[in-house]
């Protein structure tokens, strides 16, 4: 099989972390696999390159000063697999074979990419690629960077061009845990998570595999975490299964949205939970909820309305807190789902066509992959249409 197998800082940061790293390599060419490696930084040598630069560098300065922790590192591994009796050659910007090549925007230019990784694969049967992390290179020869988490866009991006059957993201911990094991006791490993999860758990805060890497991932190539101290590049770690895709989906059934008015409801621990379970305990599903500062709003099918306002006046009657409970009915509810991770204005992106058609907008919902508009039914087609034109 054909493996691409990324080693980050701390796998890196050692002299016996640099050894144990090419044993794991030789092993797998050994056994008569072509394996291509990327690797990080040894440590946390890019952040205290970055620390050092105290002046006001350009950005190509900046750039080739931040690119000597991974080409520093790609050649301490080239020279464990050589004493392995490994052949191998390390590529970084500037190299004849490099492959990652950026436009005039500092965007991949998938095009050119794709033909020198997939010219650079045809040679894995005889070398092992050795291939300088979160680093790229423009038309014109100047180094430039993928960015925060570019080694491991690297290796995904990588492994698509590559047509490899699998990504092996090595890192200091083992997979994707149930909780932070330094926070949460008997926090144990997942075997399995699908690319959906885990985006929206690095976009939150899990540091396992940058959101960026994830979006190259397809269906066909697998994608797998493993602690550097497990060995073996071939198994162990979480799998990371199924692909991202970018979705904008309009619910085909009507909602409505039932909400509960109630002084300081911000301030009333557990309101939410009691609501919400009062809902569920009757087998009522919920598509979305909003608060304000004195409010709560359920999205429920329309069918389901006079159920769940009945249900949510009798806890108004019990609780002091409460005062109301009101329905608006005929919304329906457009989701978009992915996008790039890098669109930190997809909010702005997706409502401005509406607001600027005077589409009413009964709320707004995000998360960490998804914004969710919700829209008067009567206007869900020409609403439908406008988000559509902006992807």
């Amino acid at each position: 099989m054909r493996v691409v197998a990324k080693f980050g800082g701390t796998s890196l940061g050692s002299g016996d972390r640099i050894n144990r790293a090419a044993d794991s390599i030789a092993a797998a060419v050994k056994q008569g696999h072509e394996v291509g490696v990327v690797a990080s930084a040894m440590g946390n040598t890019t952040d205290e390159l970055l620390e050092g630069i105290e002046y006001d560098a350009a950005d190509e300065d900046r750039a080739e000063i931040v690119s000597m922790g991974e080409r520093t590192s790609v050649r301490m591994l080239k020279g464990a697999l050589a004493a392995r009796g490994i052949e191998a050659v390390f590529l970084e910007p500037g190299s004849e074979e490099w492959p990652i090549i950026t436009d005039e925007y500092g965007e991949v230019d998938v095009e050119e990419t794709k033909k020198r990784a997939h010219a650079l694969a045809g040679q894995m049967k005889d070398v092992v690629p050795v291939i300088t992390g979160f680093l790229a290179e423009d038309h014109e020869g100047n180094v430039t960077t993928l960015g925060r988490g570019g080694s491991d866009t690297t290796a995904v991006m990588l492994g698509n061009y590559m047509d490899a059957d699998e990504v092996v993201i090595v890192t200091d911990v083992e997979g994707v845990m149930t909780g932070d094991p330094r926070v949460v006791e008997g926090a144990r490993n997942v075997g399995e998570i699908s690319v959906d999860e885990l985006r929206s758990l690095s976009f939150r805060g899990a540091e396992v595999v940058a959101p960026s890497a994830l979006s190259y991932k397809n269906a066909d190539l697998g994608v797998r975490v493993t602690h550097y101290q497990h060995g073996d590049l071939l198994t162990g770690g979480t799998s990371i299964e199924g692909e991202f895709q970018n979705l904008i989906d309009l619910q085909e059934q009507p909602l409505a949205c039932v909400t509960v008015a109630g002084r300081a409801i911000r301030n009333s621990p557990g309101i939410l939970a009691e609501l919400s379970s009062a809902i569920g305990d009757e087998r009522i599903n919920i598509e979305a909820n909003s608060s304000g500062m004195d409010s709560l709003t359920f999205y429920v099918d329309a069918e389901d309305a006079d159920e769940v306002e009945a249900l949510l006046h009798d806890e108004i009657v019990d609780d002091e807190t409460l005062s109301s409970v009101t329905v608006e009915d005929d919304i329906a509810v457009i989701r978009v789902t992915g996008g790039d991770p890098s669109e930190h204005a997809l909010p702005y992106r997706v409502t401005r066509p509406l607001a600027e058609a005077h589409i009413h907008l009964y709320d707004v919902v995000t998360s960490a992959t998804s914004v969710s508009v919700f829209v008067p039914w009567d206007d869900r087609e020409q609403a439908l249409e406008l988000v559509q034109s902006t992807f």
